[in-house]
């Protein structure tokens, strides 16, 4: 029995032992890209507790409460009836990702239209049971009403008469508008609170295997080289140690193929029977390594020759309309800037972890918090030749992502140590091979020409940046259809490559997270330069309401975040001075991952520079709330997160490698730091949501250096801050 679910897959309704059915998504031939085949999505049991797999993973941003919540809303039943499991790698279902702020978006009409079909044969199934018509019956709580008799069905006792009933025709089942909503946009406490409460094992290093040893993995400082020279028969004789031994690594192997990693670097395997032995033996191991290309790499000459290639022009054109060197020539005024951004390493709290179990078929089971767990038996297949099929990999909690688990080496690893020993072995990295052996969000310069004419306005626009080079050079592309681009009649983007050693990887909204603090901070600069107000300046560059597509960009909804930001704030009030304080706000918006941000911020600063950020009051469009704390709690994130950055944080390159290691070297804002206040006001309209987790951040950055310009007249365009003298007189 099967009836249209959407343009890409079929509902299937099936009876289950027990007295119970269930729903699944299947492929339909015309699916696209991505095909569901026949696989078990919502389960009601005879109890009549709904079960629900959840095939993304959960590092933080909720969606192991958001899921349920969909399911709940469209059944009637209150979310302690629904049970959320952990889903393991499965190309039934489809794509499993955790990145690009996709895991609600993604889930949210299938999921509703999933749990509105089982309400509305669930409804069928009493009708005829009761043998009344169907109009006189209603849902609450997991039961079916007919309020005229009094009488009452738990959905338990329907489930196995509605397996057997025929699909609703699709277009038949309509989930409920948003108008109708009781749960949905709703404060829920997250389904594993009580987990983290109990210090229940929810995380990859909580969980044990019979016969499990554990093991780190010594790589060389420069990225990818290979050990020449070991003492690691003197390791094997220490106590507790299992073995020790050379790990030859992959040619290549910080390149990537499509989704892949093409290999894994080479280093130095410590087994021991428990943590702190290997800990203990790792200290003690003495190793030689070869030198490559990069060794004389220093982050200290990468602004030199980013500004070499910034003053010529660049090896690429990304977007050319009109003639923007021409209109420059022309125009009343013209202004030129140049940003730096740094190196930063993603700095999860849970360091990187594997557990790797090889199965007597000769495969392996993984236990592994990656953000894309799909990709993994293919990269074993790819890299190691174990066949995909005979990978199994299941899902824990992961502690943190914000794209470096977008990576698997640590899992390649693990898995080339667990099949020389034949038997569970356990990889874990300290902090500072976290640190110092990252994917990073890579450095970027851009230089930003604009002409402003008699009247203040936009003329021109040239922006040239330059980038790492590892990534395919399509990423840069995508940076010539954003803001402000399509909205000037003369526009130009360039891009040329800074060649590097260094692994560069995604990092939480990447692409974004750089050049929305070029881009406008840059604009601030010119609405001063104008003499206009920021936020006036940017709204009439917006101009009129519009919905530019391919890729789409409202300039309605950048205009509503930035006035709420603005209003919620008390923007164009004055602020109080005292003696020794000047205080102001900075404004900045954007639009990334199909979500549309504004922040203001407000900071005071001393007269020697000291800075406090007082305040941040924030706007955000992504589409329908599901889980109001959730969402607050994700624009938090992204503040603090995003403030902590920008204040402190930056990686440097001394001889091709990492000179950072911890928290002491890469800081975070304590918590005495954090802003007094952080408001959120969200703008929701009736469309699928996009996330949270990455639009947000983008803003941040921008409108913090905007508003230290507003307070002491010194305008920031490189990053961290805290390099930066911010004293006035």
């Amino acid at each position: 029995m099967s009836g249209a679910l959407n343009r890409r897959g079929f509902l299937r309704v099936t009876a289950v032992a027990g007295g119970g059915f269930l729903i699944g998504l299947e492929a339909s031939a015309k699916a696209g890209a991505y095909h569901f085949q026949p696989h078990p999505l919502i389960l009601l049991e005879a109890s009549g507790r709904v079960r629900l797999l959840a095939k993304n993973p959960d590092m933080g941003q909720g969606v192991k409460t958001s899921l349920p919540m969909l399911i709940a809303e469209e059944m009637d039943l209150e979310l302690s009836q629904v049970h959320i499991e952990q889903a393991g790698a499965d190309p039934r279902l489809g794509p499993q990702g955790a990145g690009g702020s996709r895991s609600v978006g993604s889930s949210f009409e299938p999921l509703r239209q999933a749990g509105a079909t089982a309400r509305a044969m669930l409804l069928t199934a009493a009708s005829q049971r009761m043998q009344v018509p169907q109009a006189e019956l209603r849902t609450e709580r997991g039961e079916v009403i007919h309020e005229a008799s009094g009488r009452r069905l738990r959905y338990g006792e329907l489930a196995a008469a509605a397996a057997l009933l025929p699909m609703p025709p699709a277009d038949s089942v309509k989930p409920k508008a948003r108008s109708e909503w009781r749960l949905l946009g709703r404060r829920q406490t997250q389904v594993d609170a009580e987990a983290f409460t109990r210090g229940s094992p929810l995380f990859c290093l909580d969980h044990q295997r019979p016969g499990q040893v554990y093991a780190m993995v010594e790589k060389a400082p420069e990225f990818g080289m290979a050990p020449l020279k070991t003492n690691v028969e003197e390791i094997r004789r220490l106590p507790g140690i299992v073995d020790a031994f050379v790990i030859d690594g992959t040619v290549d192997a910080l390149r990537r193929h499509h989704n892949y990693l093409t290999g894994y670097c080479p280093g130095v395997a410590v087994v021991g029977r428990n943590s702190w032995a290997v800990i203990q033996a790792r200290r003690r191991l003495k190793v030689e390594w070869a030198r490559g290309a990069h060794a004389q790499e220093r982050s200290e000459d990468w602004p030199a020759k980013a500004e070499a290639l910034l003053a010529a022009p660049g090896a690429q054109v990304w977007r050319q309309d009109g003639d923007a060197p021409a209109a420059l020539r022309g125009a009343a005024q013209v202004l030129e800037a140049s940003y730096a951004l740094p190196v930063l390493a993603h700095m999860t709290m849970e360091p990187m972890s594997c557990l790797a179990e090889p199965l007597p078929d000769g495969g392996l089971r993984l236990l592994t918090p990656s953000q894309f767990p799909q990709d993994i038996p293919q990269v074993l297949d790819r890299v190691l030749g174990i066949p995909a099929h005979k990978v199994q990999v299941h899902i824990p909690r992961l502690g943190g992502g914000f794209g470096r688990r977008y990576e698997n080496d640590f899992v390649l690893e693990a898995a080339v140590i667990a099949q020389r020993l034949q038997r569970p072995v356990k990889l874990f990295y300290s902090r500072e091979d976290d640190t110092r052996h990252d994917y990073y969000r890579p450095f970027a310069w851009y230089r930003l020409s604009a002409g402003l004419d008699a009247k203040g306005r936009i003329s021109a626009w040239k922006e040239h940046r330059v980038e790492h080079s590892l990534r395919s050079s399509q990423t840069p592309k995508e940076a010539a259809f954003q803001f402000p681009a399509r909205l000037l009649d003369h526009y130009l983007v360039e891009a040329t490559v800074l060649e590097s050693g260094l692994p560069e990887g995604p990092y939480r909204a990447p692409g974004a997270n750089q050049r929305a603090f070029a881009v406008e901070s840059f604009v601030d600069e010119l609405a001063h330069a104008a003499g206009q107000d920021p936020l006036a300046f940017r709204l009439n560059l917006l101009g009129e309401d519009r919905e530019l597509q391919r890729p789409d960009f409202s300039t309605a909804r950048m205009k509503a975040v930035l006035r709420l930001a603005a209003e919620q704030s008390g923007w164009g009030q004055a602020l109080r001075q005292d003696p020794g304080v000047r205080r102001a706000r900075g404004i900045a918006g954007y639009f990334s991952y199909r979500g549309y941000a504004a922040h203001v911020v407000e900071v005071e600063i001393s007269q020697r520079g000291e800075l406090r950020v007082l305040s941040v009051t924030s706007a955000v469009d992504a589409g329908p709330i599901i889980n109001r704390s959730g969402a607050e709690a994700q624009v938090h994130s992204c503040v603090i997160d995003a403030l902590s950055s920008t204040l402190y944080q930056r990686i440097t390159l001394q001889d091709g490698a990492v000179v950072e290691g911890s928290f002491d070297d890469v800081p975070h804002l304590r918590i005495t730091e954090v802003p007094t206040r952080i408001d959120v006001h969200f703008i929701e309209r009736d469309i699928a949501p996009s996330g949270l987790g990455e639009p947000p951040l983008p803003p941040v950055p921008p409108a913090l250096c905007n508003a230290i310009f507003a307070a002491c007249g010194k305008r920031i365009r490189s990053l961290p801050v805290r390099l930066h003298d911010l004293s006035w007189s």
